[in-house]
């Protein structure tokens, strides 16, 4: 008895017949005007039925390439500007350097004439409600969305605007459906990472102090800022405190969550978690080690270390590409810990909009961004880490200086979490942040913090 061929093989055989008729047709092997061969016959050729062979010839028919004469056959159409397919891509501008973006798009290019990417940036601020209204408005066909804001899209009952998609074999487990929701998979992961300790090299060696590893305890990292830092122009350690993608890390090293009674009420008060947070609150408190630095983002902390005057900053490996040109040695490590040694996991993915009239063309350009090529491009052009395991493990002869220690991270992955992980959501996170400013500030005791924060949670719940 034959065994039926699984799912992945028949995609494949589906692929390759979609991927070598566009090839011709777009490289003029088939003549314009010509007919494709029967339906059986390509059925015979790349070993699909006949209704397989109708999805591949729609999809050719979407993408311009093709078109259906009834009763006669497939025609060839010109791949020129009447075939040209329209894509509108909306991304954070972030991803441009962290993604190796522009040659990505220009490597498509040459491989797919016929489509055409319309690069248009959107707003940080409220991204998932931007993204909404765009797709819902046929504005946009992919998107870029990281794992807080595709939390809030999913929150907020939008998901139904997006197109369940076919995770490609080659990512890393643990992230491959990071971005699902109720079975489906809306958006595929392209670039991930942990949050982790960045140093300057120069700074320990001038101190005769022993780099951070594993084993550093935050007191660890205490010892060593103090010694680091000369209280004028040089301090030991900083990080931007209101980024939700640095702080929940001390709630993550807790070692607790959320836990809510029948009712939906939060304890917070005299739980585990409350050692994160007066963690956070003991870092800031010394002045002689972390600046008081009016920062307006990540970017802020890395300026300060770009510039000598921190020796130590709580980073991420996207944050590693605004560093490539500095004059000194640095390298990173993991976070210190508290409880537990965990770390907050950040990831960037691409999702296809339900209503757009060029899914397959979507589809196809999702497909060429998480292919091993030009996951490997962004491996040897940035810092960043490719969701394609073999693309991020490759060990050729390298273009960039990276850091000694650059796969430190594959060592540390069963540290890492997503924020979710806490049972909390991303709005919420953005109210705790918010309720806990006069509590950072020193203006406000750690019993009337508790008490706001569990009112809070509770009203979130309640809602």
């Amino acid at each position: 008895m034959t065994s039926k061929p699984s799912r992945t093989t028949f995609r494949k055989r589906l692929d390759e017949m979609v991927s070598v008729l566009r090839e011709e047709i777009v490289t003029g092997k088939r003549i314009i005007g010509e007919y494709l061969p029967s339906e059986l016959a390509l059925g015979e050729q790349f070993q699909l039925s006949k209704n397989s062979v109708r999805k591949g010839l729609d999809i050719l028919v979407s993408e311009q390439l093709i078109e259906k004469v009834p009763r006669i056959g497939n025609r060839v159409l010109n791949p020129g500007r009447e075939g040209t397919v329209e894509l509108r891509f909306g991304y954070y501008k972030s991803v441009v350097e962290e993604a190796a973006m522009e040659q990505l798009l220009s490597d498509f290019q040459q491989q797919y004439p016929h489509i055409r990417v319309q690069m248009i940036p959107l707003p940080y601020e409220n991204y998932s409600d931007t993204v909404s209204e765009y797709i819902e408005r046929d504005m946009l066909d992919i998107a870029t969305v990281n794992y807080s804001d595709f939390q809030m899209f999913v929150h907020e009952g939008h998901h139904h605007l997006l197109e369940p998609i076919m995770s490609p074999s080659g990512q890393y487990p643990f992230i491959s459906d990071s971005f699902s929701y109720q079975n489906h998979i809306l958006a595929l992961p392209l670039i991930f990472s942990p949050v982790i300790l960045c140093y300057n090299r120069d700074h320990f060696a001038e101190k005769d102090i022993a780099e951070p590893d594993s084993s550093w305890r935050w007191s660890d990292l205490m010892e060593a800022a103090a010694q680091l830092g000369n209280e004028q122009d040089r301090y030991g350690f900083y990080f931007h405190l209101l980024s939700n993608n640095r702080w929940p890390v001390f709630l993550l090293q807790s070692g607790s969550v959320v836990e809510r009674d029948e009712q939906g009420r939060v304890q917070l008060c005299d739980s585990k978690l409350m050692e994160g947070i007066r963690l956070s609150r003991d870092l800031l408190g010394h002045q002689h080690i972390f600046p008081n630095y009016m920062s307006e983002s990540d970017a802020d902390a890395e300026e300060l270390f770009r510039q000598g005057k921190v020796s130590m900053i709580m980073s991420t490996y996207f944050s590693l590409n605004h560093l490539k040109d500095v004059q000194f040695s640095f390298d990173v490590a993991p976070l210190p810990y508290l409880n537990e040694a965990k770390t907050l996991l950040l990831a960037i993915g691409l999702m296809v909009g339900r209503k757009s009239k060029a899914k397959e063309a979507a589809k196809t350009l999702v497909d060429y961004l998480l292919s091993y090529s030009a996951q490997l491009t962004i491996r040897k052009n940035t810092f960043s880490i490719p969701a394609h395991k073999k693309a991020a493990e490759w060990s050729g002869t390298d273009i960039l200086i990276r850091p000694s220690r650059f796969s430190m991270y594959r060592e540390i992955i069963p540290s890492f979490r997503f924020f979710s992980e806490l049972r909390l959501r991303s709005d919420e996170i953005d109210r705790m942040r918010n309720e806990m400013k006069l509590y950072w500030s020193h203006m406000e005791e750690e019993d009337e913090l508790c008490s706001r924060l569990e009112h809070m949670l509770d009203r979130a719940t309640a809602q």
